[in-house]
């Protein structure tokens, strides 16, 4: 693509050298920069981009797009200079992709908790229609049988545009995707044109990347207002979880129609009008404006009733059938990593969960304690190098809720693990309940390991805090690690050691 032609829609500073040049690809990193590309210089955690302009250009680029001109004089190259670099790539990355997104039916899914849960149950529900269907999200980027890897919940800018370009030229026709309040800051949503925004809920986390709640509450809103605004998609849906005031506050200001749903209250477009929540699922009958739908779900708790009614609300908006929705609900067995049962034969019912924020941990252990005859046994920890805050609220939740608490290591990152305990253990002391048994146990291993000992017929473990993860994080270093796996493993030995006592 001609550079003048990858440049509409962006206010530029300035342009040195000339527009007319031929642009083979793009880049933000140097190291990926071949013959004839531009490279775009944007700041991130740890390193700018800034500081590889010269790296870039011996590797081929043809063109700078910077915030900051350098000084020294850099050769045959052109120089584009703009306010924001991460609001430019995504533009230019939308150009020269040719604006995929335009093309395919797209769901943008924000919020805390749920966000996962909502993409595979509208996955399911396209399925059902005979559609072709794709998810990007937290635990990988997939589509017609082809699974990409999840370094992040939502990609830059660029990899989001090659990854719907890959889409639809392989023939997909609506997208399910993860939109995290990072992706929202750093403008890697921006040249997306959805169809409809989804809200499940805000509660906390991310505060040490958003600081203030207020921020992390505006990041999210920015789905609905300015991203759905710019969508150029013919009919526009805001779909609003009303239980959450939050909710309630963005649907003053979305874009688009607004489709509102809702657990507890008539006053919502989709409401549950009856239902139970038993340890086979959910049964539920919703009142819609299409008329009345039958809810059977293989998942359990309130929380999942909540998500259910997002994915109904969301896929009703964009045309699917009544049918549709319920065959592709009661279909959907299990998301990885939520509420994931590992099977066994001694009796004990042990789920893996994502769950690392404290409405998680609280949703969660609400909805497994009121069907468990024996006691309720917990394992999570808390992740190094992110919101520190939330520690010591997740330690009073799981010390009041469980039956037996076992505390450990989640992620440490660079974080000193037996100081992250230190700071759960705040909330622990601050629960009281000293009748109820708790372990301290640094090694998440040896922790997974004792909760299955303990545990007997009748008891549930719940492993929480890493889900669908199959790696530890300790230092810099990524290590093999599966909750799951873990806690097969566990139980295996369990079994061999009873047959031989």
């Amino acid at each position: 693509m001609i550079l003048g032609d990858l440049l509409r829609g962006i206010e530029t500073k300035q342009i040195l050298g000339t527009k007319h040049i031929e642009i083979l690809g793009i880049s933000y990193n140097s190291k990926e920069v071949r013959d004839g590309f531009l490279f775009v210089a944007v700041e991130g955690g740890k390193k700018d981009g800034h500081e590889y302009l010269k790296s870039a250009m011996e590797n081929g680029a043809r063109a700078l797009l910077v915030e900051r001109v350098p000084d020294n004089q850099l050769g045959d190259v052109s120089i584009i200079q703009v306010e924001d670099t991460r609001s430019s790539l995504a533009h230019v990355s939308a150009n020269f992709f040719g604006h995929p997104t335009k093309e395919l039916a797209l769901v943008g899914v924000t919020g805390t908790n749920g966000k996962t849960t909502i993409t595979y149950l509208l996955e399911s529900i396209w399925q059902e229609e005979k559609k072709n269907a794709g998810i990007i999200g937290t635990v990988e980027y997939r589509f017609l049988g082809k699974k990409l890897p999840s370094p992040m919940t939502t990609p830059e800018s660029l990899d989001l545009m090659r990854l719907f370009f890959d889409m639809r030229n392989s023939g997909i026709e609506c997208v399910a995707m993860e939109v995290s309040s990072h992706a929202l800051d750093r403008q890697r949503v921006l040249g997306c044109h959805f169809d409809a925004a989804v809200f499940t809920n805000l509660t906390q986390d991310h505060l040490d990347y958003h600081r203030t709640m207020e921020n992390y509450f505006n990041a999210k809103k920015r789905l609905f207002t300015e991203i759905l605004e710019r969508s150029e998609k013919k009919k526009k849906f805001s779909v609003i979880n009303f239980d959450d005031p939050n909710g309630r506050e963005i649907a003053k200001e979305a874009a688009g129609e607004i489709v509102s749903y809702s657990c507890g209250s008539r006053e919502a477009m989709i409401y549950v009008e009856e239902g139970q929540i038993t340890p086979r699922g959910i049964w539920a009958i919703l009142q819609t404006p299409w008329g009345k739908i039958e809810l059977n779900s293989q998942f359990y708790g309130r929380h999942n009733l909540s998500n259910l009614l997002a994915a109904t609300a969301t896929a009703l908006s964009l045309g699917a059938s009544k049918r549709a929705v319920e065959a592709g609900i009661s279909k959907l067995a299990s998301v990885p990593g939520r509420l994931d049962r590992v099977e066994n034969s001694l009796g004990i019912t042990v789920l893996v969960d994502y769950a690392h924020t404290p409405d998680a941990l609280y949703n969660v252990l609400n909805a497994v304690k009121p069907f468990t005859s024996g006691n309720l046994i917990l394992v999570f920890g808390c992740g190094g190098d992110r919101d520190p805050v939330k520690r010591p609220i997740m330690g009073k939740i799981g010390r009041e809720i469980s039956d037996i608490l076992i505390v450990t290591s989640d992620n440490p990152r660079t974080e000193s693990p037996e100081e992250i305990i230190d700071q759960i253990e705040k909330g622990v002391s601050e629960a009281g309940c000293d009748e109820k048994p708790y372990f301290k146990l640094t090694n998440r291993r040896d922790a997974i390991r004792r909760a299955i000992e303990i545990g007997m017929e009748g008891d549930t473990v719940i492993i929480a805090g890493k889900g669908h993860e199959n790696y530890q994080v300790i230092g810099e270093k990524k290590l093999p690690f599966d909750d799951k796996e873990e806690a097969r493993i566990a139980m295996e030995e369990k079994g061999r050691a009873g047959k031989n006592a």
